[in-house]
């Protein structure tokens, strides 16, 4: 068994596919019309066959209230490996994007908070 799809919860697909790919860096893999909302799921440049993050439309009642708790709580909805969180941190930061929590070593791994622009608080880590 492996995992194939994830998916993220977004308020706004075109906001969305545009800050996961001009701002992260992500690659478009597919962007389908499915009536109202479209299946968009974009993957990392290096492993283009890899996993496809879905960024999925927050049209159900129950997305709103989740979204908003964890947010509130400063709880991240997934976390995304990168190789060097201080210098990615950086980078993001150049673009404009807001983080909700600073590099922070933890141990074995170090982690940043930042806010998605989609109504989402994503981690990113670095291992080692």
């Amino acid at each position: 068994m492996r995992i194939s799809l994830a998916s993220v919860m977004v308020d706004d697909q075109d906001k969305a596919l545009s800050f996961y790919t001009d701002v992260l860096g992500f690659v478009k893999k597919h962007d389908i019309p499915m009536g109202g909302a479209r299946w968009i799921s974009v993957v990392s440049p290096d492993v283009p066959d890899g996993t496809e993050l879905v960024l999925e439309p927050s049209g159900h009642p129950a997305v709103k209230p989740f979204k908003e708790a964890l947010v509130a709580d400063g709880i991240p909805f997934t976390s995304f490996s990168v190789d060097d969180v201080k210098a990615e941190h950086e980078r993001l930061r150049g673009l404009g994007v807001r983080f909700t929590q600073e590099p922070t070593e933890m141990g074995a791994v170090t982690t940043a908070v930042f806010d998605d622009t989609c109504g989402n608080l994503i981690q990113m880590h670095q291992e080692g």
